[in-house]
């Protein structure tokens, strides 16, 4: 790599700062805090009698495979307090879930895998239930206090992400109370989420009621400075919450996809960066708010002719659309910029990596930022991190443990964090 070193911009910055180090967007609704204000949820923890009761719990079991097995158990392991609470409260549990984006039955993304690591993970026999004996009462209505069943893959049935009715109601069928503790469906109006509750007494599982209460009170009455960290893929999800957080957040770091969709924003006008967002942006570019990189590595996607850069020549050479590569990482200067602001941050939200992190060659910032994370969050600062790539960076260095919150929600945290209503907590909420 080349490249010459940047200037670190100090915390904070001042008016008169370079226009590529530092952005600022207005325009969020004071109304979007609203859903984070008094949330609460109704909780299975307030359910006196749940023996004997059938218990229908929709969790996120969408995990990694490799050879048809789990790779990476994260999510189940977060709901398992909530199964064993039912369990020792005498409930018979019949879990149902999701396994990617099936398009009608596909062996390949079968919840056996599932199964078997459940009956592992729990010491105790799990019985199987393909969809075709939803419909039967018998395979639910024999089981005794203590027993555990999961059902097929709820996605193979076209009537789940359409909220269908009459699916909603099969499903009801099938217990007697119905407990969501996934985070990370929440913001999906599906029959397992959402159309079961019209029709079974519906409760928040331990896990969801635990993540819901920190992400709403971090939002409610955050330590300052807060800093916002966001990177990642697909950065539209992103945009809704740097617009939220301009008016909350003390700085918004911006890495990853969604600081190269700026920059092409910027250098050629084809982004999902809107015309207008990027006006405003550039308009206020001094403020102070949202920080964007001073130095990048770029290359090809596969890591081949990886080179550090400074932005403004990064933005000079794919300003007429032939530069052979892309933006795949902040470089060191960024890096320490960044780190700057974590250092004095009293509370800090990431979501999303500085890069692509699986290429050697583009994954350094994001492991740098992922230590420096997770060492401000013991006791010094409040960290919370969220979405698959984030969650596992963090577990890949063995970093787990030293993060206050790390959620099991991906685009639904981030939807959470902009202001929006979930479907999957609407329906939860105490009147």
């Amino acid at each position: 790599m080349s490249g010459r070193t940047m200037p670190v911009t100090p915390w904070p910055l001042r008016s008169g700062s370079a226009p590529l180090s530092v952005l600022y967007y207005t325009g969020v609704s004071a109304l979007a805090a609203e859903c984070f204000v008094g949330m609460k949820l109704k909780n299975i923890a307030e359910v006196k009698n749940i023996k004997g009761k059938r218990v229908l719990v929709r969790l996120d079991c969408n995990v990694p495979l490799r050879g048809g097995k789990i790779i990476d158990d994260f999510k189940i392991t977060r709901s398992l307090p909530t199964i064993r609470y039912l369990l020792k409260k005498g409930g018979r549990v019949i879990i149902m879930s999701h396994l990617g984006r099936p398009r009608g039955v596909d062996k390949h993304l079968s919840l056996r895998p599932v199964q078997r690591h459940l009956e592992k993970l729990l010491g105790q026999k799990i019985e199987f239930v393909p969809l075709a004996r939803i419909k039967r009462p018998e395979t639910f209505n024999r089981m005794k206090p203590g027993d555990v069943a999961l059902l097929e893959n709820i996605r193979f049935l076209a009537g789940e992400e359409k909220n269908d009715v009459s699916l909603a109601k099969q499903l009801a069928r099938t217990a007697d109370l119905f407990v969501l503790d996934g985070f990370a469906v929440a913001h999906r109006p599906a029959a397992s989420v959402v159309g079961v509750t019209k029709y079974l007494p519906s409760y928040a599982g331990l896990l969801l009621a635990s993540e819901i209460a920190a992400l709403a009170k971090i939002m409610a009455k955050p330590r300052r400075p807060l800093v916002i960290i966001l990177g990642g893929a697909k950065p539209e999800t992103k945009i809704p919450v740097l617009e939220y957080f301009l008016s909350k957040a003390d700085a918004v770091l911006l890495g990853g996809t969604v600081a190269a969709e700026y920059f092409t924003a910027l250098s050629q006008g084809q982004s999902v960066f809107a015309p207008a967002l990027v006006s405003k942006v550039r308009r206020g570019c001094r403020a102070g708010k949202i920080i964007v990189p001073v130095d990048v590595v770029a290359g090809a996607a596969d890591g081949a002719r990886a080179g550090l850069m400074p932005a403004a020549e990064y933005l000079k050479k794919i300003q007429g659309g032939k530069f052979r590569g892309k933006m795949y990482d902040i470089g060191p200067a960024t890096t320490q910029m960044f780190a700057s602001y974590i250092k004095r941050a009293r509370t800090i939200i990431w979501n999303g990596a500085m890069g692509k992190f699986e290429v050697p060659v583009y994954g350094h910032a994001t492991k740098a930022i992922a230590h420096l994370f997770a060492a401000r969050s013991q006791g010094q600062a409040f960290g919370v991190c969220g979405g698959g790539e984030t969650v596992a960076v963090i577990r890949s260095l063995g970093l787990l443990g030293d993060i206050d919150l790390v959620s099991t929600g991906g685009g639904a945290m981030l939807e959470f964090l902009s202001g929006k209503k979930l479907p999957g907590l609407a329906v939860l909420q105490k009147k």
